[in-house]
């Protein structure tokens, strides 16, 4: 018995263990939306803006405040909500938070690529002739004042070469009134030494058609602007579906 006990110890001594394989590393499983990053960045270098649908350039700006996420349908559901490229970047921090997947990051984003981009149209129009680069001064006005929710008046002081040098927002009112004051304004123009001015206003309706209040407030700051030396070259309204010229409407 000893020397079988022996011998089945020395067997289970001896014996050589294989260690076991660890399993098989599973394939992960890639995100569908892997590589379209990728993909959409070559097209924009590659063709341009013009290549990209209006959801797709705004897909590029959601990557910076969404790293690892498939960004293409917040950029839809924005444009959704609020109907295009340019009135996503006019939407205010509030409206745009209402669209679920918009956190204070991507709203932010959002805003700092409406900055640049008005501050790249005002650019265009400051030192220069104002009345000789009008479609410059249009874009920017829309830029800036089309998509807001309240109005807002501005005015545009100009010099006597007509060279632009200020841009203000004199009032914020609500979504269908602005007060406005044609003493501060003829007040603001003498301090800036401005000797002509352009009005504009929004209306957050969409719709440019000048009312009845704004024609008669622009005859009454013409007329307080005028003795003087003040000219009053026009006064445009902003609505999201183009703009209207009080001038070139022969009314004023």
């Amino acid at each position: 018995m000893g020397s079988e006990d022996e011998d089945e110890r020395g067997f289970f001594s001896e014996r050589n263990v294989v260690p076991a394989r660890p399993p098989a590393a599973r394939a992960v499983a890639k995100p569908h939306y892997a590589g379209h990053r990728e993909r959409l960045r070559d097209r924009f270098v590659q063709a341009g803006a013009d290549a990209l649908a209006d959801y797709e350039l705004l897909e590029l700006l959601l990557f910076r405040a969404i790293p690892r996420a498939d960004t293409k349908p917040l950029a839809k559901a924005l444009i959704d909500r609020f109907g295009s490229f340019a009135e996503v970047l006019g939407a205010p921090p509030r409206l745009l938070g209402e669209v679920k997947g918009v956190g204070p990051a991507v709203a932010l984003e959002i805003k700092i690529a409406a900055a640049a981009a008005e501050r790249m149209l005002k650019s265009t129009i400051r030192g220069r002739q104002v009345l000789t680069s009008w479609s410059a001064v249009i874009d920017y006005c829309r830029a800036a004042m089309a998509f807001e929710t309240r109005e807002q008046f501005r005015i545009l002081f100009l010099d006597k070469k007509n060279a632009l040098i200020a841009d203000e927002v004199q009032q914020t009112g609500t979504v269908d009134h602005t007060p406005v004051y044609p003493r501060e304004i003829v007040r603001r123009a003498l301090e800036l030494s401005s000797t002509a001015i352009i009005l504009v206003h929004n209306h957050p309706s969409g719709d440019p058609t000048p009312s009845r209040a704004d024609i008669e407030m622009t005859k009454l700051i013409v007329d307080s602007a005028r003795p003087l030396g003040i000219s009053v070259h026009d006064h445009i309204i902003i609505g999201k579906s183009g703009h209207a010229s009080l001038k070139g409407l022969q009314l004023m």
